[in-house]
């Protein structure tokens, strides 16, 4: 048994202070103020000196570790992140890689998965794409996928990717796109679905929620708009996300509020509601020139024709930005990188502080900076 004293415990809406949690066979065993919860005889202990203990970071939308994909180097990646509490992850299988790439990344990541202990914080596929709307995201000139919906190209990709696939993003505009959903669900019964790369109306995104549609993929990053007349802001995809309370809304929420500004930060928290932010780190790995404008940026990427592509980030950094644009509480940002992206995803053994859960962990300060991560009850 592993007992963390002096602890801080980030509960899902308060604090525990000056806690004691402990740990057995890799769960939760119990927790609560130490004046009420004496450590038992012959227990590890980590001395957590006052600092917050929340639950173990899940990011459900990542590409690399801001230098190199994952499937070219699986423990590199994992590890990084892992470092920075990130606990949970799903790698990104990007809609830039034609068939025969994606087969090989869904390969790979599967056996690191089962055959490398470094890579335990995979939990799954975040497939955003192949089908998004070929006009918007980094890399466009090169989209594999811009000609059509045909099975015969993605039933490879689909078979390969199997149950481990969480998430299939998708352009509900495309046409043909409910046939490639019904093949997804046939393969995968439980698996998600989310808007992004895309233009469409309220009503193509709203026809797919039956479906499983519940997330918004970056939301305001790379979509469109509909204005109905030129004088008027149309109502396409963010409206749509904000607008239906069933969708999670990702957000990318980097030092200097590029990808959402601060504002936009403050105003999605709004409408959106605490229980339906999800922040990503949307890590990917491009390393084109800082185009004019930009300067001082560190921790976004850009590609080779000058646009925005991903971030350098963990979530520990995402928590720490989204404390300095809209003033969330430590409570509330474990809320946004745990809890909330867990349980968009299925992962409900996780995510949380709850006896008989997964014992993953993360010991911060109140700037997020990590001190410890645990792992199914282990040091990492």
């Amino acid at each position: 048994m592993l007992a963390i004293k002096n602890a801080t415990l980030v509960m899902r809406d308060h604090y525990i202070t000056n806690a004691v949690i402990l740990l057995e066979d890799g769960k939760i065993a119990d927790f609560g103020e130490a004046r009420n919860l004496p450590i038992p005889e012959g227990c590890e202990v980590i001395d957590a000196e006052g600092l917050y203990v929340g639950p173990g970071f899940v990011d459900i939308h990542t590409h690399s570790d801001g230098k190199i994909f994952f499937p070219d180097d699986p423990v590199t990646a994992c590890q990084h992140h892992m470092k920075h509490g990130t606990t949970t992850l799903l790698p990104a299988i990007y809609t830039g890689w034609n068939a025969e790439k994606q087969v090989e990344a869904a390969n790979i990541l599967r056996d690191a998965m089962e055959n490398k202990p470094e890579c335990a914080n995979i939990g799954g596929f975040y497939m955003e794409g192949p089908y998004l709307n070929p006009d918007f995201g980094c890399d466009r000139t090169n989209n594999p996928w811009a000609d059509g919906i045909f099975k015969e190209k993605y039933q490879p990709v689909i078979d390969a990717a199997g149950d481990l696939a969480r998430v299939w993003c998708v352009a509900p505009e495309r046409e043909g796109i409910l046939d490639f959903i019904l093949d997804c669900k046939a393969k995968n019964p439980n698996v998600f679905f989310a808007v992004a790369h895309s233009a469409a109306s309220p009503q193509e995104i709203e026809a797919l929620i039956p479906y499983g549609l519940r997330i918004g993929t970056h939301h305001t990053n790379a979509t469109g708009d509909r204005p109905k007349y030129p004088e008027c802001r149309g109502v396409c995809v963010d409206e749509t996300v904000n607008y239906n309370d069933c969708i999670y809304a990702e957000l990318i929420c980097d030092s200097m509020g590029i990808h959402v500004d601060p504002y936009m930060l403050r105003l999605v928290r709004k409408i959106k509601g605490d229980d339906k932010i999800i922040l990503i780190s949307d890590a990917y790995a491009c390393d084109g020139p800082i185009p004019p404008g930009y300067d001082g940026v560190d921790d976004i990427n850009f590609d080779w024709e000058g646009e925005i592509a991903g971030s350098k980030m963990t979530l520990d950094i995402s928590c720490r930005n989204m404390i300095k644009h809209t003033g969330a509480s430590i409570v509330d940002v474990f809320k946004f990188a745990s809890y909330n992206p867990a349980r968009a995803v299925g992962f409900y053994d996780r995510g949380e502080i709850r006896k008989g859960l997964r014992a993953d962990l993360v010991i911060v300060d109140h700037w997020m900076k990590v001190n410890k991560v645990i792992l199914k009850g282990e040091v990492q």
